[in-house]
């Protein structure tokens, strides 16, 4: 998947029934630490090449990378047929802890209860950014993300595991469930 702005230019490809291998370029250093998680915890094989305006800030690399990550996401599952569809997850980081839940329905719908101070950064990269970048997955994969912080004070932490915890729960959401029959809806679809 593929997309090239004015503002940035974003290829990535990801097989969803992976080893966790990550191949991942961006010019943001503390994103491409955040996005290798999100490979090696969900046992992806991830590619990204992203290049951005990146002299303006971080802002566009971000949203466009966490955007064309859920298309790439959402071509990867084909017609959905047998995934889990659901899936989430509850993890620790020394004292930080957060949890999310996916559901890939075909709706895109975010919820961000991550209290995190504007202003801050790690390394380059705004903290804010953590939220513009899941809630750009959540519209390129036409699902339902919520992530919650639990707890934590380290700022380092509480990104990361919320990254991790993403990683697990689309780990679960994209599973193949033998028993199921089909779409796992009861109106045979999962579109908007």
């Amino acid at each position: 998947m593929a997309r090239t702005t004015k503002e940035t230019s974003i290829e990535v490809t990801i097989h969803l029934d992976g080893s966790g291998t990550a191949d991942v370029e961006t010019p943001l250093p503390f994103l491409t630490h955040m996005v290798e998680q999100i490979a090696k915890h969900g046992l992806f094989e991830l590619r990204v090449r992203a290049k951005g305006d990146v002299e303006i800030d971080g802002h566009h690399t971000t949203e466009d990378l966490g955007f064309v990550l859920g298309q790439a996401t959402l071509q990867a599952l084909g017609d959905k047929a047998k995934i889990a569809r659901y899936g989430w997850a509850t993890l620790p980081m020394d004292e930080a802890r957060a949890s999310a839940a996916i559901d890939l329905c075909g709706r895109q719908y975010f919820v961000w209860d991550v209290a995190l101070p504007h202003g801050a950064k790690i390394g380059t990269w705004d903290v804010e950014l953590a939220e513009v970048f899941f809630e750009a997955f959540a519209r390129g994969a036409a699902c339902n993300l919520h992530i919650t912080r639990e707890r934590g004070d380290n700022l380092h932490h509480i990104v990361e595991i919320c990254f991790k915890t993403f990683a697990k729960a689309l780990l679960g959401a994209t599973r193949i469930e033998p028993r199921a029959g089909g779409v796992p809806s009861t109106k045979g679809s999962l579109a908007g």
